[in-house]
């Protein structure tokens, strides 16, 4: 599961006929099809969230913990589908960043929106090191190492391959995708084997355990699905396989929606597996849920070879997200929206350098003081704000004619799409006061680095 964006420059080119942009480079080589690109969304969806916050959502709401998954799955399908419209509008390597400023036109709100999507990439990478350092680890050392340490060490590792040159291709996330795959293959046969015999507790199925009634029911469900929703994002990346992927117009609306169907559909039922056969406080007490699936379940499959695919899993998300978030940096830095100096590269290597340094130390920080629950409902939060910015976008670039055929969402869809990602995002769902305070300290970070970039500009006289 990786959080990407590529920033769209403050000065767009110049528009060609009938609002299309002028060529200026030349084209990217269109290789990705329909195939290819529905596994690189399930790859992209794929990976830190269900595999470590399935606990964490039981532990809000209870047994019933598959409805948060599946609230959450119709949300995603509501934001999935304006980034179908806007891909097909617009098929460019740009996300949010790009829409954002085509609709707005205000470059702080772009740069925010930029930094947002970058903030949210490191959290996630954040909440994957917790993950990797607790119980799936721990089934491998018998709980010799300690968590905060390792985890720390886990994220300067992922840097230094960083800085060395890790580069991913689509079909290497094929093979990570696959191997991610088998993990939750593993935990629907455990499930099926249980059905089939007769195993586990149905009545845990019903159970909602929100603390009240009422509000408190609503907040906690709300609050529970936030956190869930950490497990679906990752869809947004695939727009920027835009420029690559061939005949998008037609591609990307079967590509994002199959994708997205596939990983919701394999989230609820691993939800309803997981409440099935594991008590809700065995769940919510655990930082590797779908182990405590294994083995509880009947069916003879090693647990250290689980958790070792499990490890892969989210060390594959954390790795994708470092990177990603150090390239949204240097791609800032660039575009003189970050210090100039942020965009320096590492001779030889041709790794940018400053970029990696700084994402790492954000996400050391954010490591040292959060744990799995709070940093996945920090990477929801600053995901869910972007979203809500892209599905009125969607509605603001209607006024946007282009000459080509497109993807067109029905106009009730962005306007829910804005609506539930609102709502998600804010204080009616129950979420730990921490993540408003992370969310908003990164924010400032951001905004504290585009004031010291304009001072300069400024200085320079090139403002």
């Amino acid at each position: 599961m990786s959080h990407s964006g590529a920033v769209a420059s403050t000065d767009p080119p110049a528009p060609g006929p009938h609002g299309a942009e002028a060529p200026h480079e030349p084209a990217l080589k269109r290789a990705i099809g329909p195939k290819l690109l529905v596994l690189f969304v399930i790859g992209d969806i794929l990976g830190t969230g269900i595999y470590a916050t399935t606990g964490k959502v039981a532990g809000k709401v209870g047994g019933a913990l598959w409805l948060p998954f599946a609230i959450g799955f119709v949300v995603a399908m509501l934001t999935a589908a304006s980034y179908v419209e806007l891909v097909g509008k617009y098929p460019k390597a740009a996300g949010a960043a790009l829409y954002t400023q085509r609709a707005f036109k205000v470059p702080f709100l772009t740069f925010i929106v930029a930094f947002m999507v970058m903030c949210s990439g490191l959290a996630s990478a954040s909440a994957a090191a917790r993950a990797f350092s607790g119980d799936y680890l721990d089934e491998l050392t018998n709980g010799a190492l300690p968590p905060t340490l390792v985890a720390i060490l886990f994220v300067l590792a992922l840097a230094g391959l960083t800085l060395r040159g890790v580069s991913e291709s689509v079909k290497t996330n094929v093979v990570f995708t696959v191997v991610e795959l088998t993990g939750l293959t593993v935990i629907l046969t455990v499930g099926a084997a249980a059905v089939l015999t007769g195993d586990g507790e149905p009545s845990r199925l019903g159970d909602l355990e929100t603390g009240g009634t009422g509000y408190a029911l609503i907040s906690g469900v709300l609050g529970a699905t936030a956190l869930g929703f950490f497990a679906f994002v990752g869809f947004e990346d695939s727009v920027n396989m835009a420029e690559e992927t061939v005949d998008p117009q037609r591609t990307f609306p079967r590509g994002i929606f199959i994708g997205v169907a596939v990983t919701g559909t394999v989230y609820v039922l691993v939800a309803l597996i997981s409440s099935l056969l594991v008590p809700t406080s065995t769940l919510a007490g655990s930082s590797g849920p779908l182990l405590e699936v294994v083995k509880a379940g009947g069916v003879d499959f090693p647990h250290r070879l689980f958790a070792l695919i499990a490890l892969f899993a989210v060390a594959n998300s954390a790795l994708i997200n470092i990177m990603m978030a150090s390239r949204l940096c240097y791609g800032m830095a660039n575009e003189r929206i970050l210090p100039r100096a942020m965009g320096r590269v590492l001779p030889g290597r041709r790794t940018p350098v400053a970029g990696i340094v700084f994402v790492t130390l954000i996400a050391v920080g954010l490591v040292s003081t959060g744990e799995i629950a709070g940093l996945g409902d920090t990477t929801s939060f600053l995901l869910l704000c972007v979203f809500a910015v892209v599905n009125v976008a969607v509605l603001v670039l209607r006024r946007d004619r282009v000459a080509h055929q497109h993807f067109r969402v029905p106009t009730a869809l962005p306007v829910l799409g804005a609506v539930t990602a609102l709502v998600l995002a804010g204080p009616l769902a129950d979420r730990d006061t921490g993540v408003y305070i992370r969310a908003g300290i990164l924010v400032l970070i951001g905004i504290a680095l585009w004031g010291v970039n304009k001072l300069v500009l400024r200085a320079r006289g090139e403002d």
